[in-house]
């Protein structure tokens, strides 16, 4: 290898630095905010950001310069998209009851920087453009963030009278007044939806993302509670593909249905998880394209009619084919919490809704866009990817992990405890779940 370029496994690291998980733990619930917001004060906050420029303002705008008379349509539409949103945000909510909304529930479901960091810049960037309502919510996603490590620990400093981050409420409150001293009424609404609707976005794809992955335990064993060792997942593709087999017999989700498994032989040779990541990846990707051929196939394509229909035709199939076989797998069931109806098909009408109104935006405003993620991806890789809280919680070389494949085509995973070569040697390997020998 070339000296000075990087190894093939400080690659495969710096890459499971990127995706990996925050746990879920007991201590998730605890916070040193001071929780004061009843349900009148969270119901008014929710009524003041939509009746506010959205209603008052923007009908005009919207009436006068790009809908006309259907108006009422395109209300309709937006009321659509945030229902199906408010359907995702609540099921997060209901597993995740804690400050952060989309940037922590996407980091617990799809990983740190698709999920939580570029979330939470697209958040951040819509929520600068509402000014007081917001005032509430966008200091605590930076709490949250400089908790996790992720964002400049001045920002985790709370008020110890009035349990507030007090750094985070004047900041970007001045910047919030410096964005609405500088910018048009129509630049402000386009950048605010722009951001909300990419967290629309990310938080529908973690929906289905967490139906098809296998529940992990909240905590391992510490030192004082001797026991095998466990592997903590440090991606959402792990969590789709690792299932032990000590529950065949039972719902796994991430597995085909038992049910489908005589006419759909060629899916359940694949190990599990591995079709849901292929045809959750087949439905972004074919949303993309259907929202590009509907939004600019007759305007900015200039495409022929065939060539219209022709790719129309390919986008949609490629979308329901992809809907179909995320719905042939299992999923996670839980009683206790609320669950949205009709998944994976509800989020995925929020993913393409979402992605057509994201389109319908100016170009200039993708841009601008584009610059606030630069900015927020250079804090990323120059400060939080170091010093997450998930980067220090996975020191380099505490565990080594085997998987073995049975000839019944069931998956072990052992783990091997690493200890350095100064140290005692390690013991032996202490299986999870393997079977007995003949």
């Amino acid at each position: 290898m070339a000296q000075g370029l990087p190894s093939a496994a400080s690659l495969s690291r710096f890459c499971q630095k990127l995706n990996r998980l925050k746990p879920l733990e007991e201590s998730t619930m605890d916070t040193s905010l001071q929780r004061c917001l009843s349900m009148l004060d969270l119901t008014l906050l929710g009524v003041g950001g939509m009746v506010g420029s959205g209603l008052y303002v923007l009908t005009g705008t919207v009436a006068k310069e790009m809908a006309g008379p259907a108006v009422l349509v395109s209300f309709t539409v937006a009321a659509v998209a945030s229902l199906l949103a408010a359907l995702c945000y609540a099921e997060f909510g209901a597993r995740v009851p804690r400050t952060g909304s989309a940037y922590l529930f996407t980091y617990v479901s799809m990983g740190e920087l698709w999920a939580g960091f570029i979330v939470a810049v697209g958040s951040i960037c819509a929520m600068n453009t509402v000014l007081l309502s917001n005032l509430f919510s966008l200091p605590r996603i930076v709490y949250a963030m400089a908790t996790d490590g992720l964002f400049f620990q001045l920002f985790a400093r709370v008020h110890p009278r009035t349990q507030v981050p007090v750094v985070g409420i004047l900041v970007f409150g001045v910047l919030m007044a410096l964005l609405a001293l500088l910018l048009d009424l129509e630049a402000l609404v386009q950048f605010l939806s722009i951001g909300t609707l990419l967290a629309y976005t990310f938080v529908a794809t973690s929906i289905i993302v967490l139906r098809f992955q296998k529940a992990s335990p909240s905590s391992s064993p510490g030192p004082s509670s001797p026991g095998p060792l466990t592997k903590e997942h440090s991606s959402f593709s792990d969590h789709l593909q690792l299932v032990g087999t000590g529950q065949a017999a039972a719902s796994v989700p991430g597995q085909l249905r038992p049910a489908l498994r005589p006419y759909l032989g060629f899916l359940s040779r694949c190990s599990p998880g591995t079709a849901v990541v292929w045809a959750l990846s087949i439905l972004v990707v074919s949303a993309i394209t259907l929202g590009c051929v509907l939004v600019f196939g007759d305007s900015a394509l200039h495409l022929p009619r065939w060539a219209y229909l022709l790719l129309l035709l390919l986008s949609f199939s490629m979308f329901l084919l992809s809907l179909l076989v995320l719905g042939a797998h299992q999923q996670q069931h839980q009683q206790d919490t609320f669950q949205i109806p009709l998944v994976p098909l509800t989020p995925a009408l929020s993913i393409l809704l979402n992605i057509c109104l994201m389109l319908k935006l100016s170009y200039l405003t993708w841009l601008r866009f584009c610059i606030w993620l630069l900015v927020g991806l250079a804090v990323y890789f120059g400060y939080g990817i170091w010093h997450s809280k998930e980067n220090l919680r996975e020191p380099l070389g505490l565990t080594a992990t085997r998987y073995v494949v049975f000839p019944s085509g069931s998956l072990e995973e052992t783990v091997q405890a690493v200890q350095p070569s100064s140290q005692v040697p390690a013991p032996e390997p202490s299986c999870v779940g393997q079977p007995a020998s003949p």
